[in-house]
C-alpha cells in the first residue's frame, strides 16, 4: 500500500497545496493510505481531507513519519541539519548549483532518503506533467505592474499579501494603475505556460506587449529590445545555453527598463539569464531598486503563483493527480525519470 504524507508548508507566505481533498479521495478509493497535516495557512479547508478518507496529523509530523511514507509538500523544507531519510516530492531547486539545494541533497544523502523533484516530473519527451507556470505567469505580471505603479508614485512596491481571488487581484491593480497611460513590456517566453499567463494579465490591464519566445533569441543576444520597453517579463525555465537578457551592467546603460520581472526566477542558478540581479526577493519587499537613475527595479519572487492560492492549486492539483495515482509503480514513468535525475546529481 502506498503511504503518501500531504505535509504543511514549512515556508511562510505558503498557502497552497498539490493536492485537492478529491483528489485525496480518489487516492484513498484507488486503496492508497493518505495522511495530511493540519495546516493553519492552506488555502483548502482541512475537514474535507478528512471526509475524503483522510488521517490527519499535526504539521511537522512528517518527520516522525513511517519511514516507508512517501511525503509530499510543495516548497523547501525548513533549513535543518538533520538527515533525511524519506522519500520526498517537492520542488527541490537542487540541481543548477543552488546553495539551498546543494544542502537539500547532502540532507537526503546522510538519511538515504530521495528527491523526486516536481520540476524533474516529465513525459516521455521531456515536457514536464504539472506545473504553476500559468498562475506564476500571471501573478509575476501583476507584481511587476504593482512596481511600475509604484515608482509612478515615487515609491518602492509594498509588501504582497493572499488574495481570495483572480478578480480581488484585478480590482486591487487597476485601483493602484488608476487611468494614467500604460507602461509597454516585453515578454521573453510568452509561448509558455508562464508567458501565457503572463500575456493574460497584461492584456486584462491593457499594457501593451511585445511577445518572443525562442525564434527571437535564438541568436543569443545581446537583446537590445530589452533595455527598449518599460517592463521585461522573464518567462524562461533557465537551462544550460539559455541566452543572457539582462546583462550585469544593465542598470548604467541607456535605457527605458524599469521594471524587471524575473517570474522564471532562479537567481542563485549558474545559468540565470537575468545577471543583474543575483538574489530573490521576498513577499515582505518584492522589489529590489538596482538604480535610482533613472529607476529600475528587479521583482523576483519565487512563489508568485501563492497569491492566488485556491486558483494555482487547483489547476496544479489537477495536473498532478493522475500521476500521484500511478506512485504505486514508483519505479516507471515520471517517477522513474525524477529518481534518475536525483540519482545523478546526488551519487
Amino acid at each position: 500500500m502506498v503511504h503518501l504524507w500531504l505535509r504543511a508548508e514549512e515556508r511562510p507566505d505558503e498557502a497552497r497545496v498539490g493536492l485537492t481533498p478529491e483528489g485525496a479521495a480518489e487516492l484513498v478509493a484507488r486503496g492508497f493510505r493518505v495522511t495530511v497535516e493540519e495546516s493553519a495557512e492552506r488555502a483548502l479547508h482541512f475537514q474535507p481531507y478528512l471526509e475524503a478518507g483522510c488521517a490527519p496529523a499535526a504539521a511537522g509530523s512528517w518527520r516522525s513519519a513511517p519511514r516507508e511514507a512517501i511525503v509530499f509538500g510543495l516548497k523547501e523544507l525548513a533549513e535543518e541539519e538533520t538527515p533525511l531519510v524519506h522519500r520526498h516530492i517537492l520542488f527541490g531547486h537542487a540541481y543548477k548549483g543552488q546553495p539551498a539545494g546543494r544542502r537539500l541533497l547532502s540532507r537526503l544523502r546522510a538519511g538515504g532518503g530521495a528527491l523526486y523533484d516536481l520540476e524533474s516530473l516529465t513525459d516521455a519527451e521531456g515536457r514536464r506533467v504539472a506545473a504553476f507556470g500559468y498562475w506564476a505567469g500571471y501573478t509575476g505580471a501583476a507584481v511587476a505592474l504593482k512596481a511600475w505603479a509604484a515608482q509612478a508614485r515615487g515609491e518602492l512596491c509594498g509588501p504582497l499579501h493572499v488574495h481570495p481571488s483572480r478578480d480581488a487581484l484585478l480590482a486591487e491593480l487597476a485601483e493602484e494603475m488608476g487611468d494614467v497611460l500604460r507602461p509597454d513590456a516585453l515578454i521573453i517566453g510568452a509561448r509558455g505556460r508562464t508567458g501565457r499567463g503572463a500575456a493574460d494579465l497584461l492584456a486584462e490591464m491593457r499594457v501593451p506587449a511585445l511577445l518572443w519566445d525562442q525564434e527571437e533569441t535564438a541568436g543569443g543576444g545581446p537583446f537590445p529590445e530589452v533595455l527598449a520597453h518599460e517592463v521585461f517579463l522573464n518567462c524562461v525555465l533557465a537551462g544550460p545555453g539559455t541566452p543572457v537578457f539582462v546583462p550585469s551592467d544593465a542598470a548604467t546603460m541607456p535605457r527605458r527598463l524599469r521594471v524587471i520581472g524575473d517570474i522564471a526566477c532562479d537567481p542563485a542558478a549558474d545559468f540565470s539569464p537575468i545577471r543583474v540581479n543575483d538574489r530573490a526577493t521576498s513577499w515582505a519587499a518584492p522589489a529590489r531598486r538596482l538604480e535610482d537613475a533613472p529607476v529600475l527595479d528587479v521583482v523576483a519572487v519565487d512563489n508568485l503563483p501563492a497569491l492566488l492560492p485556491v486558483e494555482a492549486s487547483r489547476d496544479f492539483a489537477a495536473q498532478l493527480l493522475p500521476h500521484l495515482a500511478t506512485l504505486d509503480r514508483i519505479d516507471a514513468g515520471v517517477w522513474a525519470r525524477a529518481r534518475a535525475a536525483f540519482d545523478e546529481h546526488a551519487p
